[in-house]
C-alpha cells in the first residue's frame, strides 16, 4: 500500500491589480483632517437650514451646501481609497482638482454665507425678549455660523493644496 500523496497548501489568494487599499496618509494628514471637518461643518450647515422654515435665496445656500458636501464626499472618498486615476481626464492631475473644488467650495459658501446674514438680520425682530411666534432667527444665526466656518475651512484646504503644488508635489497626500 502506497502511502498517501503529502497535502500540499491550498494556493494563495491573489490580490487583485484595482484592490482597494486606505491611505492612511491622506486619513492622517491636514487635508484628510480638513475634509472630514468640511462634511461635519457642511453637514450642520445644511441639515440647520432644512430644518427650518425657509424661502427665497434660502434656496441657493441650501443648494450649494448640500451640492459640496456630496462632492467633498465622494473626493474624500477616492482620495482615501487612492482611486484617482479611476476619475477620466481629471485623474492624473488630482492635487489641481482638489484646489479648483475648494476655491469654487469657498467662493459659493461666501454666497451663501452672505445670504445667511441677510436672512438672520431680517429676521432679527422675532429676537425680542417677549416674542412669542415661531422664528427661524435662530436656526439663520446658526447656519451663519457654519457657512462661515465651510467658508474659512474650504479656503485653508485650498490654501495648502496651493503650497503643495507649489512645492512642486503633484499628490494630494
Amino acid at each position: 500500500m502506497l502511502p498517501p500523496p503529502p497535502r500540499q497548501p491550498p494556493p494563495q489568494a491573489r490580490t487583485a491589480r484595482g484592490s482597494l487599499r486606505l491611505q492612511r496618509a491622506f486619513l492622517r494628514g491636514p487635508l484628510g483632517v480638513l475634509r472630514l471637518l468640511q462634511l461635519l461643518a457642511g453637514a450642520a450647515f445644511w441639515i440647520t437650514i432644512a430644518t427650518s422654515k425657509y424661502q427665497g435665496p434660502v434656496h441657493f445656500a441650501l443648494f450649494v451646501s448640500v451640492l459640496f458636501w456630496l462632492l467633498t464626499l465622494g473626493l474624500y472618498f477616492i482620495t482615501l481609497l487612492g482611486k484617482q486615476e479611476l476619475v477620466p481626464v481629471l485623474g492624473s492631475r488630482w492635487l489641481v482638482v482638489n484646489v479648483a473644488h475648494d476655491l469654487l467650495a469657498a467662493a459659493l459658501y461666501g454666497a451663501a454665507t452672505g445670504i445667511m446674514i441677510d436672512q438672520t438680520q431680517r429676521h432679527s425682530y422675532c429676537n425680542l425678549k417677549n416674542y412669542r411666534l415661531p422664528c427661524a432667527y435662530h436656526a439663520f444665526l446658526a447656519a451663519s455660523v457654519c457657512g462661515g466656518l465651510c467658508l474659512g475651512l474650504y479656503l485653508l484646504s485650498a490654501l495648502y493644496g496651493c503650497c503643495r503644488r507649489y512645492q512642486g508635489k503633484e499628490e494630494v497626500v
